[in-house]
């Protein structure tokens, strides 16, 4: 029967779901059973492979991708990594099942799931039923997917009628071949290829360098990214890693390099990007526009939108299988992989609204247009989040709506209310317990112990459809969660630095208390972290922050690449009891150098010791590997530990019992 099927499968082009509900061991023994019946490759993915099979942890799926397997098994009878599902399922070539384990159908939703480890920040796996729920809808309303439960008899579902499928045979389809003679007759541009997985972007990008006489440079986010494209490419592509081309560009002239082919272009930091395109004539920049990466959507409308002129390109014909394809299209589905249809705009009122978890899940349709807005608006969205969203504990949300269409959302996470004994560990840099942010940043690095004690929300994700922004809508939505907030300190946000952005939060009456002095490797910008006060102790922890972040900006600024002017900064050096608990937290516990840069500059000041390591590195602004090499230290920690002693001994020789009293505090609960 499965044979049979397969094989009618196979002339169509078409992969299928085979879900299998029941025991563990049941489940197990029938996935092998008919493994056994059809040839194939039939990787095992999840815990504990029989013998004999190809086996991988779902972490490891990933090192699957470019290449295609017949038939696999997924076992979730534990827990479920739907990236891992939807990684798999792109791996397999047409005519394949994909065999689908999971516990017996009606108590799965209140089984606890392992793999929500990864993303609850809970330290116990927890049960996942707005999920399990909303995947069992799509199972169920599916035609093509077989749900075979335990106790009852296998029933495979028809298999409708379809052409016969004609695979691939090395040539350009007819899709390629448009857009191989639009590129091929470019004399300048940027074009930007987006797709769904399997598509043949990258493919697109290999034959154009194997038919042009041009010099051809290749980035992507990793060279592995980038093989398939270098294949077609016939090796005549050079790879380059993006932060090492930007440096040879600023140093070499590149006029002579004809094209420049970027895969997987979301992947990418933005700001990187946008320098690395000026350079070159012509530039070719391809990426998934949805998919277990993450999203590609939200690529053409931020970095896109930034540039002076693009060329979009898209491709919908598969390459691996044919269109329609039963196991795409239940992925697509059930991970609401799928954009919307454009709304369109009218001058209705909007309304806004707070929703909880069971309220937005209990509405497919709701749910659906809120995820594809977010996932518009951020390119880093994936399964992950909506995983995360369905289920995760301490999730609140705001809707504005017109009618029923979702026109805004906002996506808040519960943090804080921990004990001070912990607060006091995060502080010191003995402890990071899971979640919380922001408000275990401004402890660890903003100078604010107490910040975990307090109760917030911090905004994880803002969207509102492009068509009516500069409204007002997003303001609406921040101020509808002020006025819902019982209870609450503050509300925060944490982002990638732009000056637009900053502009946006402040108007929302947010205030900087901390910005960090790395770039995010997603953005190419520094976060910063803003609070908005709700109560007495969010104001005074506000003003704490914002009083740190601008008394110790003078020293922080060096380090940092933004032009920003921080008030609020009196010009007083003199130790004061929050530079004293700053030096002991780094003298005697494990607070970061960074962490405690503008106190230790103050110190510097105060003390007429020589402190030779730390005014090298502070004073002479010497980088650690330079003060390693002159002092004749074994290595940085070695460098470390004698920071942390030359602050000891500057403390000591300030005022010997408050320095005492300090390190005592600093170091109790160890």
């Amino acid at each position: 029967m499965l044979l049979a099927m397969q094989q009618l499968m196979q002339q169509q082009g078409i992969r299928r779901l085979l879900v299998i509900s029941g025991e563990p061991q049941w489940c197990r023994q029938q996935a092998l059973q008919l493994a056994s019946t059809l040839p194939g490759d039939w990787p095992w993915v999840g815990e504990n492979p029989p013998p004999g099979l190809q086996a991988l942890a779902s972490g490891a799926v990933r090192t699957l991708l470019g290449q295609e397997r017949l038939h696999a098994v997924f076992d979730a009878t534990k827990g479920l990594d739907v990236e891992a599902l939807a990684a798999l399922s792109g791996t397999l070539r047409a005519g394949s099942w994909l065999l689908l384990l999971t516990p017996p159908w009606q108590q799965w939703p209140q089984q606890p799931d392992d793999d929500s480890l990864r993303w609850s920040d809970c330290p116990q796996p927890i049960t996942t039923p707005n999920f399990i729920h909303h995947l069992q809808r799509h199972l169920a309303a599916d035609s093509e997917v077989t749900v075979w439960r335990q106790g009852e008899a296998l029933t495979l579902a028809p298999l409708p009628l379809r052409p016969q499928w004609q695979a691939p045979d090395g040539q350009p389809t007819a899709e390629q071949q448009r857009l191989l003679a639009q590129l091929l007759s470019a004399a300048s541009g940027i074009w930007v290829l987006t797709a769904a997985r399997g598509r043949g972007k990258s493919t697109v990008a290999g034959m154009l360098v194997a038919n042009i006489s041009h010099t051809c440079w290749l980035v992507g986010p990793s060279r592995a990214a980038t093989e398939v494209a270098a294949e077609w490419a016939q090796g005549r592509a050079q790879f380059w890693a993006p932060d090492a081309l930007l440096a040879h560009c600023r140093e070499q002239d590149v006029s002579d390099v004809g094209w420049l082919l970027v895969d997987e272009a979301a992947a990418i930091p933005g700001p990187l990007l946008q320098q690395l395109v000026s350079y070159f004539p012509r530039v070719l920049l391809t990426t998934t526009v949805q998919g277990y990466e993450g999203t590609g959507r939200g690529f053409l409308l931020k970095f896109c939108a930034g540039l002076p002129a693009f060329q979009p390109l898209g491709l919908d014909q598969p390459m691996r299988w044919a269109q329609g394809d039963a196991l795409e299209r239940i992925i697509d589905n059930a991970l609401l992989f799928n954009e919307q249809p454009c709304w369109q705009v009218t001058d209705k009122p909007v309304s806004i609204s707070g929703a909880e978890q069971t309220m937005l899940c209990a509405d497919p349709q709701r749910l659906a247009r809120f995820y594809a807005l977010l996932s518009s608006a951020h390119y880093r969205t994936s399964p992950l989040d909506l995983r995360r969203l369905m289920d995760a504990p301490g999730m609140h949300f705001g809707l504005a709506q017109v009618d029923d269409e979702v026109v805004g959302a906002l996506w808040l996470v519960e943090e804080g209310g921990l004990s001070a004994e912990l607060a006091h560990e995060v502080w010191a840099g003995r402890r990071r317990p899971r979640g919380n942010l922001v408000a275990q940043s401004l402890a660890a690095h903003g100078g604010q112990w107490w910040a975990p004690t307090l109760r917030s929300r911090r905004i994880t994700r803002i969207a509102v459809l492009p068509a009516l922004r500069q409204q007002g809508i997003a303001r609406d939505l921040i101020a509808q969660q002020r006025q819902q907030a019982q209870g609450l300190d503050y509300l925060s946000v944490s982002f990638g630095y732009t000056e637009p952005l900053w502009r946006f939060w402040q108007s929302c009456g947010f205030e900087l208390a901390r910005i960090g002095s790395k770039t995010e490797a997603s953005s190419g910008c520094y976060t910063v972290m803003a609070i908005l006060p709700l109560s007495e102790q969010g104001e005074a922890l506000r003003h704490a922050a914002h009083k740190h972040l601008a008394r110790d900006w003078r020293w922080l600024q060096p380090r940092i690449d933004l032009q920003i002017e921080i008030p609020g900064d009196d010009g007083d050096t003199q130790l004061g009891e929050d530079d004293w608990r700053e030096l002991a937290g780094f003298a005697f516990a494990h607070r970061p150098l960074e962490a405690s840069l503008g106190a230790l500059q103050r110190l510097l000041l105060a003390s007429t010791l020589s402190l030779p390591a730390l005014r090298m590195h502070l004073q002479q602004s010497l980088a650690p590997a330079v003060c390693v090499e002159r002092l004749g230290f074994s290595g940085q920690k070695a460098l470390l530990r004698r920071w942390r002693h030359e602050a000891g001994l500057a403390l000591e020789q300030l005022d010997a019992q408050h320095g005492l009293r300090w390190k005592a505090w600093a170091q109790s609960l160890q």
